[in-house]
């Protein structure tokens, strides 16, 4: 983030999560439905660092293991802004994995080896959507109908559901190809050699738009119908496989 930026983009955030808080307060079951989203967030984002982390690891940058980001406990990856934004505005970030492109291995071009570390959190994020999805719908095809409608089967569904919709969002989101996003890195390699030039001499332009995007809303009413759609077909997916 450009430092001329962060004030002002500090600022809004604020605005944005003080006015989300409110409406929180304001609206019955909200807080509840908050804390029962927590845990999700916090898998979320530890598996999408750590993703990119391995990923860099594996194709030979060390930068991550030095840093102590090869690991699943949360506090190694929460940025305490992103986590704020995650959850109250349900669009928000981890603290970013730092890598050295030339420490990479020789096996594939640094944009390629880029490209797949930055893959990588999203996928991770894609594939436990897909785990979470298929032990919910194996606890709703063989958990008893008292155990469901009871207060600890709600509550274990809740939490469930509620990371996989995490999770979904937390790929779509991050597939922007828009900086500072993983998306902006995974399409560069397949651009032609003149818009990719052009699109990393204008990167400060895009930046902008993606601060632009996301600060009034645009970005999230853009990736809310591919969270649902997506979703909705992964949990297809897990009917069809329990033949619920």
């Amino acid at each position: 983030m450009f430092n001329f930026d962060r004030r002002i983009i500090y600022v809004l955030i604020g605005i944005m999560i003080l006015w989300t808080i409110s409406t929180y307060a304001t609206t019955e079951g909200a807080i509840l439905g908050l804390l029962l989203s927590l845990p999700g967030v916090l898998l979320a984002i530890t598996f999408h660092e750590f993703a990119h982390a391995y990923a860099a690891d594996k194709l030979g940058d060390d930068t991550p293991r030095m840093q102590g980001r090869l690991s699943l406990n949360p506090m190694d990856h929460i940025d305490p802004l992103g986590l704020a934004m995650l959850i109250f505005a349900h669009i928000g970030w981890g603290k970013p994995v730092q890598v050295n492109p030339r420490n990479y291995d020789r096996r594939m071009s640094m944009e390629k080896a880029d490209a797949i570390v930055s893959l990588a959190g999203p996928l991770m994020n894609f594939i436990l959507a897909i785990i979470f999805t298929l032990i919910y719908c194996a606890i709703f095809k063989f958990a008893s109908g008292e155990f469901l409608l009871s207060t600890v089967g709600s509550v274990i569904m809740t939490l469930i559901s509620s990371t996989v919709i995490t999770n979904i969002g937390l790929g779509v989101f991050n597939l922007i190809p828009l900086p500072p996003l993983d998306g902006s890195k995974i399409f560069l390699p397949i651009l032609p050699t003149k818009a990719k030039y052009w699109f990393q001499d204008n990167e400060r332009i895009f930046y902008m738009i993606f601060l632009f995007i996301w600060i009034t809303g645009i970005a999230s009413n853009i990736i809310s119908p591919i969270i649902t759609n997506l979703s909705t077909q992964i949990l297809n997916l897990g009917r069809l496989i329990f033949h619920i």
